[in-house]
């Protein structure tokens, strides 16, 4: 079980595919200055866990679920998140596009990730959340939900800011609206949604291990 793996290692393993990952697929991107853009993310995102590990004992399955989220997210740097070919993978493998067995008209794996922002990391969220702010009961769960929420909302204004500045081409790949004026709106929706599911998993796992 995850649980049964020794943290130093699962942490190593798991940095060490994510460097060749992005090593790999920092070579010849779609577009090299979208690519610059989203991993600002990843620029940020290292120093904050190196500061916060200090602080909080984060779980195996925190680990995990960070690092499932990055692993896309480079995926998406890589294509940018409207042409991501997951529809040419799918074909390959099965003979028919994904999209066309669901009914999609357009590339939605910038929804996907927007979706598992929120099912991925309210985990890790909630444990900073119980482990700094000592806080139990409704709030423990309330809290990181309002963060995943939150902010969603201020990276979609960061989206539009950084559209408005560079303009163009470069603004229009980062955004990756597609023509739907109410990406943004979806995006938010989805990544709140993924967050209460994750609330209502962790609300059920919790309440089972206090009836054993």
């Amino acid at each position: 079980m995850l649980n049964d793996i020794k943290q130093p290692r699962l942490v190593k393993t798991l940095l060490i595919i994510f460097i060749v990952e992005w090593l790999v697929l920092a070579i010849n991107p779609y577009y090299r200055s979208d690519w610059l853009l989203e991993n600002v993310l990843v620029v940020i995102y290292f120093p904050v866990i190196i500061a916060l590990r200090k602080r909080v004992t984060f779980s195996n399955l925190s680990y995990l679920l960070m690092f499932i989220f990055l692993f896309l997210h480079i995926i998406g740097a890589h294509y940018t998140y409207a042409e991501v070919p997951y529809d040419k993978w799918f074909k390959a493998i099965t003979g028919n596009t994904l999209n066309g067995l669901i009914g999609f008209e357009r590339n939605h794996f910038d929804r996907l990730v927007h979706l598992l922002y929120g099912v991925l990391l309210y985990i890790p969220f909630r444990e900073i959340a119980v482990q700094r702010a000592r806080l139990t009961g409704f709030w423990s769960y309330f809290l990181p939900y309002t963060f995943i929420v939150s902010s969603t909302v201020l990276y979609e204004q960061i989206e539009w800011a950084a559209a408005e500045i560079f303009g163009g081409e470069l603004g229009m790949a980062y955004l990756g609206t597609q023509g739907d004026v109410w990406d943004g709106h979806k995006d938010m929706g989805l990544a709140s949604i993924g967050a209460l599911l994750t609330l209502w998993w962790c609300v059920r796992k919790d309440k089972k291990a206090t009836s054993q």
